[in-house]
C-alpha cells in the first residue's frame, strides 16, 4: 500500500516542479520537430538496383527486390512485438501477483 501512496507523492511532486516552460514544451512535441525539421529523403533502392532493375523488361526481378525488402522489413518488427507483448504479460503477473 506504502508503494501506492509513495508513487501518487512522486507523480504530485513532479507535476508542481514542472514549470510554465515543461508545460509549453514537452519531450513529445520537442520529438516531433525535431524529426520533422531534421528528416533525411530516402531513395527506395540503392543505385545499383536501380539500374539493374531498370527497364520494362525486369519487372519480375522488380517484384521480388521489392518481396526481399518487405520481408527483411518484417522480421526487425516481429521480434519487437513478440518482446514487447512478453513484457507486457510479465507486468501484467506481476500485477496479480502483488493483488
Amino acid at each position: 500500500m506504502h508503494k501506492i501512496e509513495n508513487r501518487i507523492k512522486n507523480k504530485e511532486n513532479r507535476i508542481e516542479n514542472r514549470g510554465a516552460v515543461g508545460n509549453l514544451i514537452s519531450t513529445k512535441c520537442c520529438y516531433l520537430l525535431f524529426s520533422m525539421f531534421f528528416s533525411l529523403a530516402a531513395s527506395a533502392q540503392c543505385a545499383m538496383c536501380r539500374a539493374a532493375l531498370a527497364g520494362d523488361s525486369n519487372t519480375k526481378k522488380a517484384e521480388a527486390v521489392n518481396d526481399g525488402i518487405v520481408y527483411l522489413m518484417v522480421i526487425p518488427y516481429l521480434l519487437i512485438g513478440i518482446i514487447g507483448f512478453l513484457i507486457y504479460r510479465m507486468y501484467q503477473s506481476k500485477k496479480k501477483k502483488a493483488v
